[in-house]
């Protein structure tokens, strides 16, 4: 009798996440006690805990969707790329060091019992683990000493469920390519199939399906439509396909190391706002305000923002009165001067935006923090969001001191500050400052200095009445597309 199943895919993007998310909140509905499981997260998308540890957001949204408390337990390893070739290695919420690919390939052998550990005793807590893989258990040249795939489906005996993307073309070739790459004995761990973002009449592929189940010998569980439901991705920036036009635009400016882009997406659910994701001058029109996100490289995506002309662009903005927020890395970017004393990104100094009289100091020691508390404001444009309560957490090597006298941009339940707000102009180090109150807010605000009455906009819907929706909707989708009583008869 199985206590898990694995969800692997035929390449990244498959929808292992996703599937994963709903597994999670099919079982849940059914009185299971579940959580979800990935050993080796790769993300610059990462949540703190209420421990103050650090994993990947993927499973985050998982542990939601099973209505349990995220634990890095869910996720043990997570990897942060910093540059093409290295990554920054959190093993068990805390930083481990910086690791070339190399470094890290021999690094790896050390992580098979700390991966085995948190298992372990999160199986002590739960009946059931939905775990995940990444990328695809096909990749031929990473099989010795794997941590993701086919080592971790082995190490606890999980049979594996296959999800292969339809939507990117060549789904029968990916289905029987990565069935047959693998060793006779890791294929006969795969029980089941499933296609995943079809779009189309599915009596099309039953050919098709039924040649691929002689071909590789495993049953096709289910062709899951191409769905449109909102929930956070595990990675970058959400894609939303035909977006109204709509009467607000925010410019996020997105860094090629941009982290944490689900910050956003209480805003592009908002009814008046278009969230616009730009990343040269092309794409930079004429927002209503502009937001500069965090990023895992604060010096090199400054350097990249000041060379393409958007730093130009955001100042002048700034210039014309425009809101202008910066959060984490973007924050750091807004004052005059980031010091690297310590070579935590690429040592010395440079020049910020000098949009606001704050100097930034790179430390060694992460600050993970979870925050609570609300948004000063304080005079100008963000006064209207005085009050706004907002729980998010904090994810920054630098500190950012005042060089003058400066508002606060919020207030921690502690009594500390956070930020910094000078007219037009603010910054914070809080990640999902819009989760709750701010978003609502922020888009009444800018509804108003644009003259715009609200009437038939409909107003916000509750955060977490909206999330629990969607993980419902997820899992009805799944229970309507796959054969359920087939995945059941692998616990049985």
């Amino acid at each position: 009798m199985a206590d898990c199943v694995m969800i692997q895919g035929t390449m990244s993007g498959a929808g292992k996440s996703l599937v994963t998310a709903g597994l999670c909140r099919i079982f849940h509905q059914e009185g299971i006690a579940v959580a979800p499981f990935k050993s080796q997260n790769m993300s610059l998308n990462s949540y703190i805990t209420k421990e103050g540890l650090e994993m990947g957001r993927a499973q985050v949204v998982q542990a939601q969707a099973a209505c349990v408390e995220p634990s890095v337990l869910m996720n043990p390893i997570l990897l942060k790329p910093c540059s093409d070739m290295g990554s920054q290695v959190i093993v068990n919420g805390e930083v481990a060091g910086t690791m070339s690919a190399s470094e890290y390939y021999a690094y790896r052998p050390k992580l098979r019992g700390i991966i085995r550990q948190a298992y372990e005793k999160l199986r002590e807590n739960y009946d059931r683990i939905v775990i995940e893989g990444a990328g695809s258990p096909a990749e031929i040249n990473l099989n010795q000493n794997d941590l993701v795939n086919m080592g971790i489906a082995e190490m606890f005996d999980a049979p594996v469920l296959l999800v292969a993307d339809i939507d990117r073309g060549g789904v029968f070739a990916q289905i029987y390519g990565t069935v047959m790459l693998l060793p006779e004995k890791q294929r006969a761990r795969i029980r089941g199939i499933i296609i995943n973002k079809f779009r189309g009449d599915v009596e099309i592929l039953r050919p098709g399906l039924a040649r691929i189940e002689e071909l590789t010998g495993v049953p096709v569980l289910g062709v899951v439509p191409y769905l449109h439901v909102d929930i956070d991705d595990e990675d970058s920036v959400v894609r939303r396909e035909n977006v109204p036009r709509k009467p607000l635009e925010i410019a996020v400016i997105r860094f090629p190391r941009i982290s944490n882009a689900t910050d956003f997406n209480p805003l592009a659910r908002l009814s008046a706002v278009h969230v616009n994701y730009v990343a040269d001058m092309s794409e930079f029109s004429d927002p209503d305000m502009v937001i500069l996100p965090g990023t895992k490289s604060t010096m090199a995506d400054l350097e990249w923002m000041r060379q393409n002309g958007l730093e130009a662009l955001v100042k002048k903005a700034a210039a014309a009165g425009k809101p202008v927020l910066g959060i984490c890395g973007g924050y750091q970017m807004l004052g005059t001067v980031i010091r690297d004393p310590y070579r935590i990104e690429r040592g010395g100094q440079m020049a910020g935006l000098s949009l606001l009289p704050v100097e930034t100091v790179f430390e060694p020691k992460k600050t993970r923090l979870r925050s609570k508390g609300e948004i000063l404001g304080a005079d100008g444009v963000f006064r209207d969001l005085s009050g706004a309560f907002f729980e998010g957490y904090q994810i920054h090597m630098g500190i950012s001191n005042p060089l003058e006298e400066v508002s606060a941009f919020a207030r921690l339940l502690d009594g500390s500050r956070d930020g910094a707000v000078c007219r037009n102009v603010a910054g914070t180090y809080i990640h999902g400052i819009f989760d709750q109150d701010a978003a609502a807010a922020l888009e009444e605000m800018l509804l108003e200095r644009k003259g715009i009455i609200r009437n038939d906009l409909p107003a916000a819907v509750d955060a977490e009445t909206f999330r629990q929706s969607q993980y419902d909707l997820l899992a009805a989708a799944l229970r309507e597309s796959l054969d359920m009583d087939k995945i059941q008869e692998i616990f049985d």
